[in-house]
């Protein structure tokens, strides 16, 4: 099954109107009483959806990166909580939408896709994981200054630490400098969007 993570499934009800997503625990609990409490904005659910899609994309990386045998000691440790990470990020956000009555997309709606040679290397698999990350990290950055549910921005902003602590991990295996600049840049919906759009077949 393949498809392109548009901005139109992004920001429709769900990618290829895909099951609902049952979310429980600790995790959904940052976002579940604000998604009950008051009607979300529309431009609230885009952003989830958006998010959404980040998180499948990230589980999808690490997953691959995890089974490229690329890494091994600390190393490994580091990339499988990451992915542990993304995968609550990613109950969280869908936690958003199922406490709006709408679907989230699953795994299953989405067909990623790699740069030839992206897990042949320690150094590459790196490098595409700076490159995500930055995405992500500025996704995230984005919808604190964009969302309008003010219940919604703390939370949000926990996640973007998060990413921030896995890109200087893979800032680290490619060589560079884990202590980046002051203040990252952050994304529009719009520049997310188009950015993951680049790792969709």
């Amino acid at each position: 099954m393949t498809a392109a993570l548009s901005r139109a499934q992004l920001f429709s009800r769900g990618a290829k109107g895909g099951a609902a997503v049952l979310v429980t625990g600790s995790v959904t609990g940052l976002f579940a009483g604000s998604a009950r409490a008051d009607a979300i904005p529309d431009g609230d659910l885009a952003y989830a959806r958006l998010l959404v899609g980040a998180e499948l994309l990230a589980s999808d990386f690490y997953a691959k990166a995890i089974a490229s045998k690329q890494f091994s000691g600390a190393a490994l440790t580091y990339l499988k909580r990451a992915l542990f990470n993304e995968q609550e990020h990613y109950q969280s956000m869908a936690g958003i939408l199922t406490g709006a009555g709408q679907t989230a997309a699953t795994a299953d709606d989405f067909d990623f896709s790699y740069p030839k040679g992206s897990f042949a290397s320690k150094l590459s698999v790196a490098k595409l994981g700076v490159t995500l990350e930055t995405v992500f990290l500025g996704a995230y950055l984005g919808a604190v200054d964009g969302l309008l549910s003010n219940g919604f921005k703390q939370p949000v902003a926990r996640i973007a630490a998060s990413e921030a602590e896995h890109l200087s991990v893979f800032t680290r295996f490619s060589g560079g400098d884990p202590v980046g600049i002051s203040f990252p840049d952050a994304l529009t919906i719009d520049e997310a969007s188009n950015a993951m759009d680049a790792y969709t077949s």
